[in-house]
């Protein structure tokens, strides 16, 4: 991405155009729902999140299957998991002694997929 500022595109009118201004104003998300999908890209603005969410995409998983993967300590995932279960992306079962991580709902792979489409240029 180029941050050379003489290269961004800049209108030197001064012409609102009413039509879209009001479909605009008429037709944008509400504030509540912009401010839940902030904290839902906060929650994701962690490279070791996104690495859980992509792991958890491939299977569900316990604790130690995830430190495994990502060769991380268990507190540090666990920290992470915390975070992804409380904001709804992950979710958990138990099965005796064991807890499995896994994705919540079907929303969470293609916004990871888009999100990679996104950034690999596709």
């Amino acid at each position: 991405m180029n941050c050379d500022k003489e290269n961004i595109e800049v209108c030197s009118c001064n012409i609102i155009h009413e039509d879209i201004v009001n479909m605009a104003k008429e037709n944008i998300t509400n504030a509540t729902s912009i401010c839940n999908m902030a904290e839902f890209f906060k929650v994701l603005n962690d490279p070791t999140r996104l690495k859980i969410i992509n792991a958890l995409m491939l299977s569900e998983m316990c604790v130690c299957d995830i430190c495994a993967v990502l060769g991380m300590s268990q507190p540090a995932i666990s920290h992470h998991l915390k975070v992804l279960r409380q904001s709804k992306l992950i979710k958990y079962r138990r099965d005796g002694k064991i807890t499995y991580y896994s994705l919540d709902d079907e929303h969470i792979k293609p916004i990871f997929n888009q999100c990679l489409d996104h950034v690999d240029g596709k």
